[in-house]
């Protein structure tokens, strides 16, 4: 290479190795695990997309304090609560505080009778309200009584006990001390929703910062609190420790592996000058890939680098051809006339195989692709253009022949082996052939990072504050949001035939409330006018107890709800301080907005057989072309096993364009098998050995 040719490569190296650092710079890492979702997902994956990314499930945190005393805890709570409320990071905090839970009543009592399944016509027809009259007068004797007689005169039909019952309100957590404990006292029990969406795991991570921050501040003035600690689980959690992992991972084995190419290089080598030069080209490489994935993804995953550098680590071979090779006196152009041509020839065979990789349907592959084919020419091309122009004059190696010939005798006796590779080479297809149901682990739960300890906490807060289930949801969508809640109600209409069954143990929907516009309006239409009702009233309650006389305040609130100038139309917009409620999370978490636009949630609570009957719930909601049943476990696996699939025959196609360079570059099949066979050998005999030791292939 020419004086001014050298320097030339030099300088456009240093000023690529900058402008990769500079793209570096501004690169975002990640370890969101969407990146590995399709990006042209089906209907259904869609939806598991988005609540991965943006759903409200993906930002709720589940809370729980224990250690001290039952009102050190209480008081913890409350003062944590604030805290979060306050916090930039969360949009809403709810630890069943007394106070929160009375405007939440108020605000449901307020808009009874548009929320009550109850109201209808029949309803208050004079018989419809001596039935429902003389019932409310009937619950007076029942534990519920002191609750009921003071709302009686203003709802003597038992509207707020009808939509209390419809929400469920036992399944909630208990109250002690004014706010959520387990049903074993042992814990208060909170729940906040991040600002940061799923898939801002940053912004995630910022949240239980703050959380931990607030926790040890509230308790700092609070005696006998030091004994209480903090338990946290929820979607955001399991996104942070899953990229502590995953990071945390790549580089010990970064490390590691970087320690044993150095001790390996320096054993051979024996030169620090040689070691520095032999690590240019994987260096630049790695810098060069990381640069190209960020501009042609915007981001780069941590997987993405754990398994790329682990795939240029070959590029260390290049540089121990040029030294091994170039041995001479600083012969190049010898160098790149004799052996240059096979380096490239393996240079081009990783090219291809890494190629098939940019056509993946799914980022996590693509970023792979991209990161190693970029990495591997850059480490390729410095190799070529730059060593040769920064190797000191006179650079010779220590003279490695003795290791050879001391290696020959082995070499020669392994040679001497290669019927038994054979042998052993269709052992292993046969183990392949009887273990092919058995090869892949195609259980994406199986691949999580979580600690059994973490998902244990995360099920027994999720049981004790009942938050919204995650497993078995009817989905149902429309363009406009009226749409979506109209379908939810006629979906739930036949759900609740399912819970009669026993089918389901019950179900959650948005519409309990948030009633569609259309029911509003029937339910609003159901109230009787004023003077109406009052004949009505005095009819049914002649032989009652409770006079009509006694239920002006009755009269009253059903005119207010008959009017729309008096009592708007319930909507997100009109519930003061809906956002950040307990009602608000529960719709937040039910009613979505996508871009192909709203869907609702019904997460299907299990019965006490402990399975679901997808056949039955399929069944139920024939006829209804908005609704789908999404078992989330199987969904998430099935998405699995096609990004495996995907993964296997990419790398099939990888390496059937490697055999049809080689073949080409060849031209002999006898040469083309000599070369192919260790390969294919290597490969069934690690398959076949995991297979043996029942261990299932991952990705």
């Amino acid at each position: 290479m020419s004086g001014w040719s050298g320097r030339g490569a030099v300088v456009l190296w240093l000023l690529g190795l900058m402008a990769c650092l500079a793209v570096i710079a501004q690169t975002r890492f990640t370890a969101d695990m969407s990146a590995f979702l399709p990006q042209r997902p089906s209907a259904t994956q869609q939806l598991l997309v988005e609540q991965l990314r943006e759903g409200a499930l993906s930002r709720l945190l589940l809370i729980g304090i224990e250690g001290g005393e039952p009102a050190a805890r209480a008081e913890l709570s409350r003062q944590l609560a604030g805290r979060l409320a306050a916090s930039p990071e969360f949009t809403g905090v709810q630890n069943g505080d007394a106070a929160a839970l009375a405007r939440d009543r108020d605000l449901l009592f307020s808009h009874r009778y548009l929320l009550s399944p109850a109201v209808t016509p029949g309803r208050f027809t004079v018989d419809g309200l001596r039935r429902a009259i003389g019932d409310g007068i009937d619950l007076l004797a029942s534990p519920v009584g002191l609750m009921t007689k003071n709302l009686l005169p203003r709802d003597p039909t038992g509207e707020m006990m009808e939509i209390v019952g419809a929400l469920g309100a036992e399944r909630g957590p208990a109250s002690e001390h004014g706010v959520w404990m387990s049903r074993d006292g042992r814990r208060a029990l909170l729940m906040a929703q991040t600002t940061a969406s799923g898939s801002d795991t940053d912004g995630q991570e910022r949240a239980l910062t703050r959380l931990r921050d607030a926790f040890a501040e509230a308790g700092a003035p609070i005696p006998r609190a030091a004994a209480a600690r903090l338990l946290v689980s929820g979607t955001p959690v399991f996104s942070v420790d899953a990229r502590r992992t995953i990071k945390g991972e790549v580089e010990r084995l970064a490390i590691i592996s970087g320690i044993a190419i150095i001790a390996v290089l320096l054993l051979v080598f024996r030169s620090l000058p040689a070691l520095a030069l032999g690590l240019l080209p994987v260096v630049s490489g790695a810098l060069a890939g990381v640069a190209a994935v960020s501009l042609g993804f915007g981001h780069v995953h941590g997987l993405t680098i754990g398994f790329g550098t682990t795939l240029i680590g070959e590029a260390v071979d290049y540089s121990i051809y040029y030294f091994v090779q170039s041995r001479n006196g600083g012969q190049d152009g010898d160098w790149r006339a004799r052996f240059w041509p096979t380096i490239r020839l393996g240079v081009l065979t990783s090219l291809f195989g890494f190629a098939s990789l940019l056509f993946s349907g799914f980022p996590g592959l693509a970023q792979l692709g991209l990161y190693s084919m970029s990495g591997l020419f850059i480490a390729a091309a410095v190799t070529r253009f730059v060593l040769p122009s920064l190797r000191p004059a006179g650079f010779r190696l220590p003279d490695t022949t003795a290791i050879g010939r001391a290696a020959a005798p082995l070499l020669s006796g392994l040679g001497r082996l290669r019927w038994l590779a054979l042998a052993l080479a269709v052992l292993a297809v046969a183990t392949l052939v009887a273990q092919r149901d058995h090869l892949w682990n195609v259980r994406l739960a199986e691949l999580s990072p979580m600690s059994p300890a973490l998902l244990a906490l995360d099920e027994s807060l999720r049981g004790e504050l009942g938050a919204p289930g995650q497993g078995h949801l009817v989905v149902v969508g429309a363009p406009e949001r009226e749409a979506a809640l109209a379908a939810a109600e006629r979906v739930a209409d036949r759900l609740q035939a399912l819970v009669d069954q026993g089918v389901i143990a019950g179900f959650e929907t948005p519409t309990r409330f948030l009633p569609s516009r259309a029911t509003q309006q029937a339910r609003r239409a159901a109230l009787p006018e004023r003077d109406e009702l009052a004949r009505r009233l005095r009819a049914a309650t002649a032989d009652l107890p409770l006079g009509a006389d006694k239920l002006a305040p009755f009269l009253d609130d059903v005119e207010v709800a008959r009017r729309v100038e008096s009592q708007p139309w319930l909507d997100a917009d009109v519930f003061d301080g809906l956002t950040g409620s307990t009602l608000g999370l529960a719709v937040d978490s039910m009613l979505l907005k996508g871009d192909s636009g709203w869907s609702v949630l019904l997460p299907l609570r299990v019965p006490a057989t402990g399975a679901i009957d997808a056949g039955a719930v399929r069944a139920v909601l024939e006829g209804e072309p908005a609704a789908a049943f999404l078992d989330v476990g199987r969904e998430a696996n099935r998405l699995y096993a096609e990004y495996l699939d995907e993964a296997i025959a990419l790398s099939l196609a990888g390496f059937v364009a490697i055999t049809a360079l080689l073949a080409g570059a060849l031209r002999s099949a006898r040469r083309l098998g000599r070369v192919m066979a260790p390969l294919v050998i290597a490969v069934l005999l690690v398959m076949a050995g995991l297979a043996l030791a029942g261990e299932r292939m991952t990705l």
